[in-house]
Protein backbone atom coordinates (compact mmCIF):
# COMPACT_ATOMS: atom_id res chain seq x y z
CA UNK A 1 0.00 0.00 0.00
CA UNK A 2 3.18 2.58 0.78
CA UNK A 3 4.75 1.84 -2.16
CA UNK A 4 1.49 2.38 -4.42
CA UNK A 5 1.24 5.93 -2.51
CA UNK A 6 4.66 6.82 -2.89
CA UNK A 7 4.43 5.76 -6.60
CA UNK A 8 1.00 7.57 -7.42
CA UNK A 9 2.56 10.68 -5.44
CA UNK A 10 5.92 10.39 -7.44
CA UNK A 11 3.90 10.25 -11.10
CA UNK A 12 1.19 13.18 -9.90
CA UNK A 13 4.29 15.62 -8.53
CA UNK A 14 6.19 15.19 -11.80
CA UNK A 15 2.60 15.66 -14.13
CA UNK A 16 2.55 18.98 -12.22
CA UNK A 17 5.94 19.81 -12.67
CA UNK A 18 5.76 19.23 -16.47
CA UNK A 19 2.20 21.28 -16.34
CA UNK A 20 4.30 24.05 -14.69
CA UNK A 21 6.94 24.36 -17.01
CA UNK A 22 4.79 23.93 -20.13
CA UNK A 23 3.15 26.95 -18.75
CA UNK A 24 6.33 28.65 -18.49
CA UNK A 25 7.45 28.07 -21.31
CA UNK A 26 4.24 29.78 -23.45
CA UNK A 27 4.13 32.46 -21.07
CA UNK A 28 8.17 33.40 -22.33
CA UNK A 29 7.30 33.01 -26.16
CA UNK A 30 3.90 35.01 -25.22
CA UNK A 31 5.95 37.71 -24.15
CA UNK A 32 8.59 37.37 -26.22
CA UNK A 33 6.09 37.15 -29.26
CA UNK A 34 4.06 40.42 -28.08
CA UNK A 35 7.91 42.33 -27.51
CA UNK A 36 8.55 41.96 -31.08
CA UNK A 37 5.04 42.81 -32.40
CA UNK A 38 5.63 46.31 -30.15
CA UNK A 39 8.84 46.90 -31.43
CA UNK A 40 7.67 46.18 -35.13
CA UNK A 41 4.25 48.90 -34.71
CA UNK A 42 7.41 51.31 -32.96
CA UNK A 43 9.24 51.45 -36.81
CA UNK A 44 5.95 50.88 -38.77
CA UNK A 45 5.17 54.70 -37.00
CA UNK A 46 8.43 56.63 -37.10
CA UNK A 47 8.19 55.73 -40.54
CA UNK A 48 4.98 57.25 -41.24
Amino acid sequence: MENISSGILATTSFAMLLVVTGGIVYLTLAEWRDRRRREREKQENRRR
